[in-house]
């Protein structure tokens, strides 16, 4: 009976190491920003929800894959999770530029409208490509750093302006700046060594990059309010028992909740960070602020034209129309 019971839970021991899982998770961000501190607690929160079945190793700051290779690696079943800038998909869907066109959103209230409105068609996409969005955080609003007083969008004309997605690429062609791709990682070397001589960032990459090494200005110009996802593989997902995928998806709840809110308190203490470090932080001017509107303008009139129906949907929905 003894050896009986023995081999019984000896049995029960090894399907219960069989059904745990090592998820590989990437992103982009250093591991004090708060994107990835929140990322972190997500991992601990799901570790601990499935006693440990379910672990995630977060690569941070680029460790693992480039930013742009993240999602395809996750589409592919080469890593779990991933997460990446939405507006950086914008070639792929317009969907995903809607929340980087420039005073489209002007506070946390409109940028959680947007979402709702526009989650749905987001979701859509990603399933027929095999993934899951669990949750999705935005950054602080986002202001222009650069070397030399600002004034108007004439004083921008013939930078060399760091694009991190097509919407600031198309920002920087309607300025007349010049476009230069940057990943966020290479902001200091690229200002260093000249490759860019402005930026349109929050200020949380203001600070992860030491901004005040190489720009003395940061117009606070919260221009727009751009969002990171967090995706999961399909097929890694529906991988575990329903107990441990409600765990997974009650953390990623918890996480998009908690990420919104950090996100509101990163926005003033990350500023306030710039000004002690010796940055002039300083409010556009109505000149500047009309004239990026206009570029605003423009540019949601070119996604309508690009987005179809489906956008015209999603923008009247967000409208309240």
């Amino acid at each position: 009976m003894r050896s009986w019971i023995a081999f019984v839970l000896s049995l029960a021991l090894s399907l219960a190491v069989a059904q745990s899982q090592t998820w590989t998770m990437a992103t982009p961000y250093p591991d004090g920003n708060f994107h990835t501190i929140n990322i972190r607690e997500f991992a601990r929160e799901v570790e601990a929800a499935t006693q440990g079945r379910v672990v995630i190793r977060v690569n941070s700051g680029a460790s693992l894959l480039p930013h742009p290779q993240i999602l395809p690696a996750v589409r592919n079943g080469q890593i779990q999770l991933g997460e990446v800038l939405i507006s950086l998909l914008a070639n792929e869907n317009p969907i995903f530029a809607l929340d980087s066109i420039p005073f489209l959103v002007s506070s946390y209230e409109d940028a959680q409208r947007l979402y709702r409105v526009s989650k749905g068609e987001i979701e859509n996409w990603l399933a027929r490509r095999g993934m899951v969005l669990l949750f999705s955080v935005p950054w602080p609003g986002q202001g222009l750093y650069t070397k030399k007083p600002i004034n108007s969008a004439a004083d921008l004309r013939g930078l060399r302006f760091r694009a991190f997605n097509p919407a600031t690429a198309r920002i920087a062609e309607l300025t007349g700046m010049i476009p230069t791709q940057v990943e966020a990682a290479d902001i200091p070397q690229a200002f260093a060594t000249g490759i860019v001589e402005a930026m349109i960032t929050s200020p949380s990459t203001g600070v992860d990059s030491q901004a005040w090494d190489f720009a003395r200005f940061f117009y606070d110009l919260r221009a727009w309010i751009p969002k990171n996802m967090v995706v999961v593989n399909r097929r890694a997902l529906e991988s575990l028992s329903p107990a441990d995928r409600e765990a997974l998806l009650a953390a990623a709840r918890r996480a998009e909740q908690r990420g919104w809110e950090a996100s509101q308190r990163e926005a003033s203490s990350k500023t306030a960070i710039l000004a002690q470090r010796g940055m002039q932080v300083l409010q556009p001017s109505p000149q500047l602020v009309a004239d990026l509107r206009k570029v605003g303008e423009t540019m949601v009139n070119e996604w309508l034209r690009r987005a179809g129906a489906t956008g015209v949907n999603i923008y009247r929905a967000y409208l309240g129309r």
